[in-house]
């Protein structure tokens, strides 16, 4: 059975292998990279996640939509992809979406 003392042995020499790989394919690796960029027309900018983007149609990217449902504890859906737990118990209960919709 290995002991600590070998372990750490292979640990350190595989990482040295680790790195020299990176090493080599590093430079490719970037090529790659900027040429799904060029092809995409993706920036650094792009890249940065920051808000404030805008999509090529002109509209900007929403991060969040706004909650258009309120529970009775807080919680918010924006009526988007599936009902959450709190408001199919609700539901259930005999209650309607609508008693939870958060008025303009």
């Amino acid at each position: 059975m290995n002991n600590l003392i070998e372990i750490q042995s292979q640990i350190e020499k595989l990482q040295k292998q680790a790195d020299e790989i990176r090493a080599l394919e590093f430079d490719q690796t970037v090529l790659d990279i900027q040429a799904k960029m060029a092809a995409y027309g993706i920036t650094v900018k792009d890249l940065d996640g920051s808000k404030g983007r805008v999509r090529k149609t002109g509209t900007p990217v929403t991060k969040q939509a706004a909650a258009k449902f309120r529970g009775p504890n807080g919680e918010s859906w924006s009526g988007r992809g599936l009902m959450p737990r709190w408001l199919s118990a609700l539901v259930a209960q005999g209650k309607t979406k609508d008693e939870f919709a958060i008025k303009p």
